[in-house]
């Protein structure tokens, strides 16, 4: 019955969206009013980010049922929103489509497919690990449609999208989908590691890879410290009680960079938190975010191990994303077994995947690596020269700089907590605020 009464409860109320182009001279403003029901606000963010917008600044509030948030969003050039064709989409999209929220809510599942094959990774990372993995898919006969790989804290998850190279789709042979689960564990296998390699098959296509990753290595433990890495450029995260309004607050200090905010939140949701309100900032070096949260029991954090957990699962989720190292892109011709070519050449000129993001477009195929040395070192110059020369310039490209990028200045850390932060908010004064500085 409660069930049900919520679902009279959204429909009696849908999502409102308002999309105003002239409140700020730098960035597009979306506001969404809507029902409050957990999850929806990562939704939301989600939703945003998979149409490449950059969130510069957002103000967020859920109490009493009901959510108010609103976005400061650009394209990834900087510009707002012109197009209106994709103003009318979000708003039609998150006001009007039942089915926006509805498939959102199970993203992080999966879906029945016949096409593909979805294959999930995780492990001990190592060098050669992505070459390993796909030269056996190689062997097996399987093509590689899309995948997408990261790398933290010496764990490695991998989401890959295959198929069988001479049908051109889904895998169903139970006992070759046993052979290729046999020979791909056997490669994760290292000597020495405590925790038990996580592998699946399926005949499903997973909805959003992105969030799938952080499931898995979360589930993987990846933000339990290890004394052997370097963190000195972690983010800051605090968290404080704040008895006087029953929340826990949770401030993050980071380097800024694209879906920042979606990682933060996403790691949250998923660890059953709910954010009744916060504040995010973005500036041209850091951004700062502050949250207002409780447990969807509807507690705030009341343990010490409970809190330096969240504090490192927030690290963690911030982490996976950062690019960490050079970044090469590969765009040239598809072809079956390429990716374990390339990867073999990375693998034999000393190089580290940290990071990759593995997708093909018709007989086109666009490859994103970021790379360091064994050792988790810049990129010796001459080494991609020669990897360039040996694969061709015009395939492989180098993205950004070749040198070691300057250490960010420290600015004094900044707080909106405890201002006027709960004072008068509404979603009316959001539509006060004409500053983007």
């Amino acid at each position: 019955m409660d069930d049900e009464f919520a679902k009279l409860i959204r429909r009696m109320n849908p999502p409102r969206v308002v999309i105003d182009n002239d409140v700020c001279e730098h960035a597009t403003v979306i506001q969404v009013d809507s029902v409050n029901r957990h999850g929806i606000l990562l939704e939301v963010i989600q939703f945003l980010v998979d149409l490449n917008l950059v969130i510069t600044k957002a103000y967020i509030s859920s109490d009493g049922g009901y959510l108010m948030d609103v976005f400061y969003v650009t394209d990834i050039n900087g510009q707002k929103i012109g197009d209106q064709a994709t103003i009318s989409y979000i708003k039609t999209t998150v006001e009007t489509n039942a089915s926006f929220l509805n498939s959102m809510r199970s993203s992080v599942g999966v879906v029945p497919s016949k096409e593909y094959t979805s294959i999930e990774l995780t492990g001990t990372d190592r060098p050669g690990l992505l070459s390993e993995v796909s030269a056996v898919l190689t062997d097996l006969s399987c093509s590689v449609v899309s995948a997408e790989i990261w790398t933290h804290n010496a764990r490695a998850a991998a989401l890959l999208h295959v198929k069988d190279q001479s049908s051109g789709c889904a895998i169903e042979d139970q006992k070759r989908l046993l052979k290729i689960k046999k020979l791909l564990c056997n490669v994760l296998r290292t000597n020495g590691d405590l925790r038990t390699p996580s592998m699946s098959i399926s005949s499903a296509r997973v909805l959003h890879g992105e969030r799938r990753l952080h499931q898995m290595l979360f589930a993987d433990r990846d933000f339990e410290r290890l004394d052997c890495v370097n963190y000195n450029s972690r983010p800051h995260v605090t968290i404080l009680d704040c008895s006087d309004r029953d929340y826990t607050a949770v401030t993050i200090r980071s380097k800024d960079r694209p879906k920042l905010l979606f990682d933060t939140v996403c790691c949250l949701t998923d660890m059953q938190y709910v954010v009744y309100h916060g504040t995010v900032v973005t500036g041209r070096m850091e951004a700062y975010q502050e949250y207002y949260i409780k447990h969807v029991d509807g507690f705030p954090i009341s343990s010490e191990a409970e809190r330096q957990r969240v504090m490192a699962c927030l690290e963690a989720a911030i982490e996976r994303r950062a690019s960490e190292g050079l970044e090469l892109e590969l765009y040239t011709d598809d072809r079956f077994g390429l990716l374990s070519d390339i990867t073999r050449i990375l693998r034999e000129y000393g190089l580290c995947i940290r990071r990759a993001e593995i997708s093909t477009m018709g007989r086109k195929v666009k490859d994103t690596f970021f790379v360091t040395d064994a050792s988790g070192n810049p990129v010796d110059p001459k080494i991609v020269d020669s990897i360039q020369h040996q694969i061709g310039r015009t395939i492989l490209q180098v993205k950004g700089n070749l040198n070691t990028p300057p250490k960010l200045p420290q600015e004094p850390a900044r707080s909106f907590f405890f201002t006027n932060f709960f004072k008068g908010r509404s979603f009316q004064s959001f539509k006060l605020i004409k500053s983007c500085s």
